[in-house]
């Protein structure tokens, strides 16, 4: 297989599963449904494993669920969760949602909850509508965009208010305030941001 962004090849998304070549459906927006589904705390190991390489390979295999459990991590594993950090829970019993990571180990963001700011950000940086790009736009390069947005696209000012740290010393008490209520505005659903403020002393 081909690294991730090699571009001196082009992207191939086929697997050969007993003798047969398959087509991957690598569309960022199926991605991200495959994302959605996995972490659906209702739906079984068995009904996600046989619905994602639905979703992946637009097929139902008549096999044992460990060998599709085994085609379904090795399709994970080598197409879309490549170039992961080796810290993020990949298998499908975790929270395989890509994040990036604070020096406390939160989160500071989620292509879920953060889906307005990230397709207001490709349209002011990129003039991409999301939306259009639907069933088209591959997921690698979903990714590498995301992680070339500028500083001042809407996307990235939110991550810098959730990770920037509280002014401290006489004198910053409004400045403090202000960035709090930004980051209570901006707080991921879930997370505690008062435990972030609970051992700030000025």
């Amino acid at each position: 297989m081909v690294s991730l962004f090699d571009l001196a090849y082009p992207i191939d998304d086929t697997v050969e599963i007993d003798g047969i070549t398959y087509k991957i459906d690598m569309s960022f927006d199926n991605i991200l449904r495959l994302y959605d589904m996995l972490n659906d705390k209702e739906l079984d190991d068995i009904t996600q494993v046989v619905t994602g390489l639905e979703m992946l390979l637009g097929v139902c295999f008549i096999c044992d669920y460990e060998t599709q459990y085994e085609i379904f991590e090795r399709i994970f594993k080598e197409y879309i969760a490549v170039g992961e950090e080796d810290s993020q829970p990949l298998d499908i019993d975790g929270n395989p949602m890509p994040m990036v990571q604070t020096g406390k180990n939160k989160k500071t963001y989620d292509l879920k909850q953060d889906a307005e700011y990230i397709y207001a950000s490709f349209m002011s940086d990129y003039q991409i509508d999301l939306f259009e790009q639907q069933g088209k736009m591959h997921w690698y390069k979903f990714n590498a965009l995301l992680g070339g947005l500028t500083d001042d696209s809407k996307f990235m000012r939110v991550i810098e208010i959730r990770t920037m740290d509280l002014p401290k010393g006489k004198g910053t008490e409004k400045e403090r305030e202000r960035i709090k209520e930004l980051k209570r505005h901006y707080a991921l659903k879930g997370d505690d941001i008062y435990d972030e403020f609970e051992d700030d002393t000025m």
